[in-house]
């Protein structure tokens, strides 16, 4: 549970919760809900109808032998010869089209192509090329080999990733549907038990935004800047939300056995909302200054924010449990909009035992997973404890204090973070030290 809402000058800015500001209910009420980072979210615009591709519309070209492969989507006029035109348009630049699908639309259809072209024809050339012949709203990207997977065949992955953990849907949902920016928002605000605004069960499509009834009566919102969304990717959007709703709530079950210095065995597994009565009481174990490292506010709120911490549908979490069952730690990994907040939990009696630090190292490599390029905590200047484990990553640092509240901030993409978390079954012990 983060309170850093806000950016400033690009960077997380704190939001405290301290009673010299907002009670931690309004914080929860402001708060625009969790999602998963995306990859890049800059797309850039599609081309106006009659104009070239500028050159800072294209990307940097990544040759794969003498060729290029370019995404492209086009509107052409729904009437015999508009796709032929354009066919011909590109088979006289010696464009090969790989693949092709048909969005229909009311007026016209959108198609989108994957093309093969010389590396020396840049994104201006194949843009013109389609204006002349007919193509509007015309809009391209570098594509690479991941693209020459047929639309059914990726659906239908994405349908299995989603069908075994509930925590994959909005990561399902980027995949699916491109550079997009995904916010979950509960059906209640957290810490207030108050119904929020939801959506028609059958979802509403409004140009570059769609928002999809959530299985548990909540809002998924996804936004594409620039390229409006189709009916078909709607209709697939929505499918996808609809077979996660059937499925009910789900976590992959593999977990890990670590083997503390003193010689204690725990286990490190994922948990979900299932685990609910168990958090609550190791809250109760845990003592006030622990409580107040964590949540940064009021410690009698700390169990009202623990459902929402541990749906999968705002990120994923990870509990720490001892060999006769009871938890003793949690990690979560929070979509917080385009960033990606880690937030810590050891119960008093269990901490400087290598815990918090073994649960940082998964998170991270989890948020590494999914493409994240960031990922940042909060806490108070005084946690000396979670500076030591940030600093463990040996990665690049940020900092930012204001009012005695730190923000650390982890820059993923400048260093090689291993792509293996606790997903993944481990088999044998590992030491913790």
């Amino acid at each position: 549970m983060s309170d850093v809402t806000q950016a400033s000058h690009g960077r997380p800015m704190h939001h405290p919760l301290h009673s010299a500001l907002a009670g931690v209910r309004g914080w929860w009420e402001r708060r625009h809900g969790h999602a998963p980072p995306p990859k890049d979210t800059d797309a850039r615009p599609p081309l106006a109808e009659g104009r070239q591709a500028g050159p800072s519309e294209t990307v940097a070209p990544v040759v794969t032998g003498a060729t290029l492969m370019w995404r492209m989507r086009t509107t052409v006029k729904d009437e015999p010869g508009s796709l032929a035109a354009l066919c011909t348009a590109l088979a006289e630049l010696r464009v090969d089209i790989l693949s092709l699908q048909t969005h229909p639309l009311a007026e016209g259809t959108v198609d989108e192509f994957l093309l093969r072209a010389h590396e020396e024809l840049s994104a201006t050339e194949i843009g013109h090329a389609v204006s002349e012949s007919g193509g509007t709203g015309t809009w391209i990207e570098r594509g690479d080999a991941h693209d020459l997977v047929d639309a059914p065949t990726r659906i239908l992955g994405l349908a299995t990733r989603t069908a075994l953990d509930a925590a994959e849907l909005p990561l399902a949902l980027r995949q699916l549907l491109g550079r997009c920016t995904i916010r979950s928002l509960p059906a209640t605000a957290p810490g207030s038990g108050r119904a929020q605004k939801g959506v028609p069960v059958e979802g509403v499509l409004e140009d570059t935004v769609m928002r999809l009834r959530a299985p548990e009566g909540g809002v998924i919102t996804v936004e594409r800047p620039y390229l409006p969304f189709t009916p078909t990717e709607f209709a697939r959007a929505r499918a996808l939300v609809e077979l996660d709703a059937r499925l009910g709530p789900r976590i992959p079950r593999s977990q890990d056995v670590l083997t503390l210095p003193e010689g204690n065995d725990i286990m490190v597994r994922r948990a979900d909302v299932g685990d609910l009565r168990a958090a609550k009481a190791m809250h109760e174990r845990c003592s006030a200054r622990t409580l107040t490292m964590r949540y940064h506010g009021p410690v009698g709120d700390a169990d009202r924010y623990l459902k929402h911490l541990l749906s999968p549908r705002f990120g994923r979490t990870l509990a720490v449990q001892t060999a006769s069952g009871r938890l003793v730690g949690l990690g979560h990994l929070l979509w917080d909009g385009d960033e990606t907040e880690i937030a810590l939990l050891v119960e008093d009696e269990w901490q400087r035992r290598g815990i918090g630090g073994e649960l940082l190292r998964r998170l991270v490599e989890m948020a590494a997973e999914t493409g994240c390029e960031n990922v940042y905590v909060v806490t108070q200047a005084s946690n000396t404890g979670m500076v030591a484990a940030m600093r463990g990553l040996e990665l690049p640092l940020d900092y930012q204090i204001e009012e005695g509240t730190l923000v650390i901030t982890a820059r993923l993409s400048e260093a090689g973070v291993p792509e293996a978390g606790i997903s993944e079954a481990v088999e044998g012990r590992r030491r913790v030290g």
